[in-house]
């Protein structure tokens, strides 16, 4: 049985139109099923260092990179079980993601103090050292609508479809998804992950259909959203400085 906290495997992202996405589930109907969930919504709150070193670094593409976040499935409630995951990936598209499942007032306490009061597996110890290391903080949440299908006959080969992905900076908690931004209205974020090579139907129909990968991160897109809004403020405070300066010297 595969472990479902500890997964390796190659994931691609591709970006589709409406007409895309239309015509790629139709071609593919014979070749993959849902899974059990259906579409179903997905919630994370991403950590980060207080100046954004893990996502800046990412987003320059280095050979290695990680992050950590704590995600919830559906509706979050005080009795909801979530997942506190670290990923990894490394040059060439080879993902590592470990998870460990706690009860959120259990994950909020030990993200909170550092306080864990039972024996922790390994997995947990990996996410202690990370969090010892890098002292992150929570910085954005972030969710979606996902479908999710699997090979017929194919268990190692997962495309999941990603719909209204939403963020904010501010009111930091799973269990709220309100007050969102829309980052991509009327597009699709579908990511294919397999353990080795896509199956040769699989890269055909991505040809015919004119659907290629994209370099593309949820965070590094919301990231560089709140960047560019704290640039605009930082000129428009400038220009505003400049104006009184020179009202100043008039009068």
């Amino acid at each position: 049985m595969r472990n479902q906290n500890v997964f390796e495997r190659v994931e691609k992202k591709y970006r589709l139109n409406q007409k895309q996405y239309d015509m790629f589930l139709h071609a593919a109907e014979e070749r993959i099923h849902r899974d059990e969930y259906g579409l179903h919504t997905i919630r994370n709150i991403y950590y980060d260092t207080s100046h954004y070193d893990l996502i800046r670094r990412s987003i320059d593409k280095p050979k290695y990179k990680e992050k950590l976040r704590l995600r919830g499935y559906g509706e979050i409630g005080d009795d909801s079980e979530v997942f506190l995951e670290i990923k990894k990936k490394y040059q060439g598209g080879v993902v590592y993601k470990r998870r460990a499942k706690l009860p959120i007032t259990q994950a909020r306490i030990y993200l909170e103090s550092g306080i864990f009061m039972e024996k922790k597996s390994q997995i947990l110890r990996e996410i202690d050292y990370f969090i010892r290391f890098y002292q992150p903080r929570p910085k954005v949440y972030l969710a979606y609508d996902r479908e999710a299908f699997i090979g017929n006959g194919d268990e190692n080969l997962r495309i999941t479809i990603d719909r209204n992905i939403r963020s904010r900076s501010h009111r930091l908690e799973l269990s709220y998804d309100g007050e969102c931004e829309i980052l991509n209205p009327g597009e699709y974020l579908m990511e294919i992950k397999v353990s080795d090579a896509y199956p040769m139907w699989l890269a055909n129909l991505l040809g015919e259909l004119m659907i290629y990968p994209i370099s593309f991160s949820k965070y590094g897109a919301v990231y560089g959203h709140l960047a560019e809004h704290r640039h605009n403020r930082f000129v428009e405070n400038e220009m505003e400085r400049e104006e009184k300066q020179i009202c100043f010297q008039v009068y």
